[in-house]
């Protein structure tokens, strides 16, 4: 379970909408994915439902209701499970969702070329700048 409550249920669910946006950029509403879910499985699929889901308060969806949703959001049903397959799924979204900001992108651009020990570096660096950043949030 999160620390926020959720699981890992709730917190997959939630990762694909912060990720997966709209063509426009915009977030998918809970409403336009219910519907979705209801038009491909043909069964009871609701906004509230899917609220419930994403925030831990229903954690026990059909198999057809988790295919409906991985289709939605054009990810393998295996990413909502807690197993090796569903935590690399999980951390390719992730990576997605840092490549959207400009400024990372931009830095991934230039790192195309470079080797890999300069490549080994820039990880480095950033590893040191997130302990950093930890030690700062960790001491306020």
């Amino acid at each position: 379970m999160a620390a926020d409550g959720t699981g890992v249920l709730g917190e997959r669910i939630e990762q694909l909408f912060r990720t997966v946006r709209r063509p426009n950029g915009e977030p998918h509403s809970n409403e336009e994915v219910a519907r979705a879910c209801r038009e491909a499985t043909g069964e009871t699929f609701s906004a509230t439902y899917l609220w419930q889901l994403r925030t831990g308060r229903r954690d026990n969806p059909t198999k057809r209701h988790l295919e409906a949703l991985a289709q939605y959001f054009q990810v393998p049903p295996a990413y909502f499970f807690e197993d090796e397959q569903g935590d690399r799924i999980a951390e390719e979204l992730a990576l997605l969702g840092a490549l959207r900001d400009a400024g990372v992108q931009e830095v991934a651009l230039r790192a195309v070329t470079l080797s890999p020990e300069g490549l080994g570096t820039i990880s480095d660096m950033i590893e040191a700048i997130a302990r950093r950043e930890a030690r700062a949030r960790g001491a306020e």
